[in-house]
């Protein structure tokens, strides 16, 4: 299964761009063990409209246009369903034994993700309860992944 993330907002060089490439390229080099290939980071520039409502569906329209059809969405958000690493593992494991071709993680801009895209998402997942600014989110999520590897492929990484 073809793993992507999507997100609004650019992550510069630095520190945060750097731990973020070290998570995804451990999963990289991991994933093809149990059949998870990352295949793509897309950064989408934030839109410069006037209002929320209208910058969440710009964000959410461009998104769309990135995302491969049929992929299975998970959208991160605060209001989400929360997930230990194990059932986080579990969850990406199931889609890619069930044959979901891709899976695509979208983080949203300042003003979150529009409800028609939050709706179209198989899963709508926090990383706590806290607000985590989006640099920080894929720092968060590709940890997340290459732990979900190591768990569904026994490495001694992820410890209980």
């Amino acid at each position: 299964m073809k793993i992507g993330i999507y997100a609004v907002g650019r992550l510069k060089t630095g520190p945060e761009k750097e731990l973020a490439s070290r998570y995804l390229d451990r999963f990289a080099k991991a994933g093809p063990q149990c059949g998870l290939e990352f295949t793509r980071s897309v950064e989408l520039n934030e839109s410069r409209a006037g209002n929320a409502d209208t910058r969440k569906r710009e964000e959410a329209q461009e998104l769309s246009r990135q995302i491969p059809d049929g992929a299975l969405i998970v959208v991160l958000d605060e209001r989400g369903k929360a997930f230990d690493s194990a059932e986080f593992a579990k969850f990406v494991g199931d889609a890619a034994d069930n044959g979901q071709r891709d899976m695509a993680f979208v983080i949203g801009g300042a003003d979150g993700i529009d409800p028609d895209l939050r709706d179209r998402a198989r899963l709508v997942l926090n990383l706590g309860k806290l607000t985590w600014p989006h640099q920080l989110v894929r720092i968060l999520i590709a940890e997340q992944l290459y732990r979900a590897v190591t768990i569904l492929t026994g490495h001694p990484y992820h410890r209980v």
